[in-house]
């Protein structure tokens, strides 16, 4: 019988947002209770739930609290499969007041902008004298960010994104280092993983800097410094992101079957 390590070398035709999609699912652990997000979010809740994580509960922003996967594949967190047979369908107030009663384990969220102690921007590029770009804004996602026990960020590795200090904190991060949250009032949680297109980075416990820890197959260090806008503090073993084994690419495809999140 084949170790797991050669079933996984075999195994090349995987795509750079499946194996972000694996990455992030890894992070979620059983008997979590995870604030689903869309896109590729919503598929690693699926995949975990498939794979080793069976007792996770997803909650969903408009209001769908799942203790067992959709039947069927879904585009969308409010596609009808994903409503039937729901543990409990209410509002976007109850999901809310989840997160407010510390009862969410970890969320997942994206943005515009990260900088190097996590704070997310979705809300401008620019300045309140110059907007050149006016994004979506908060929703959800500052109350995921300050209230959740953790959360995770997941976004595309570039220069413009990876930013020494975004334009406006929508989702506050570590603000400006160890001990901001407690500073302002935040009474737990913070970003404890960014999953990139690139390689994973996490956040040092004593400066609250983000940190690289692990590049993907075919990515080297210097591309991720090329595309990051400071200079990035690196663990002392830089690892290599396992990529997704026969299983989860099975289950990905059974989610994904037209590749519309995935290809």
């Amino acid at each position: 019988m084949k170790s797991t390590i050669n079933k996984q070398a075999e195994i090349s035709d995987y795509t750079p947002s499946q194996l972000m999609v694996t990455a992030a699912a890894r992070e979620t652990a059983n008997k979590e209770i995870v604030f689903v997000g869309m896109r590729l979010p919503l598929l690693g809740f699926l995949l975990a739930k498939s794979t080793h994580a069976p007792d996770a509960i997803g909650v969903y922003e408009l209001g769908i609290v799942r203790d067992t996967p959709a039947p069927e594949s879904i585009l969308t967190m409010g596609d009808l499969p994903n409503l039937f047979c729901a543990q409990w369908l209410a509002d976007t107030a109850d999901l809310m007041g989840l997160l407010q009663q510390g009862r969410v384990d970890v969320a997942f969220i994206g943005g515009a902008q990260v900088d190097r102690f996590g704070n997310l921007n979705t809300s401008y590029v620019g300045s309140t004298k110059k907007i050149e770009t006016r994004l979506p804004g908060s929703g959800g996602a500052c109350d995921l960010a300050s209230l959740a026990k953790r959360h995770i960020i997941i976004m595309t590795h570039e220069k413009r994104r990876f930013v020494q200090r975004v334009d406006y904190i929508t989702s506050p991060g570590y603000g400006d280092g160890q001990g901001w949250r407690e500073r302002v009032g935040l009474p737990r949680g913070g970003p404890c993983t960014v999953i990139t297109n690139l390689g994973i980075l996490r956040f040092d416990p004593d400066t609250r800097e983000m940190i690289l820890t692990s590049i993907h197959p075919g990515v080297t260090v210097e591309e991720i410094l090329a595309n990051t806008g400071w200079r990035l503090c690196m663990a002392p073993k830089i690892a290599r992101t396992p990529i997704p084994d026969d299983t989860e690419l099975a289950m990905l495809r059974r989610f994904d079957p037209q590749g519309y999140w995935t290809s």
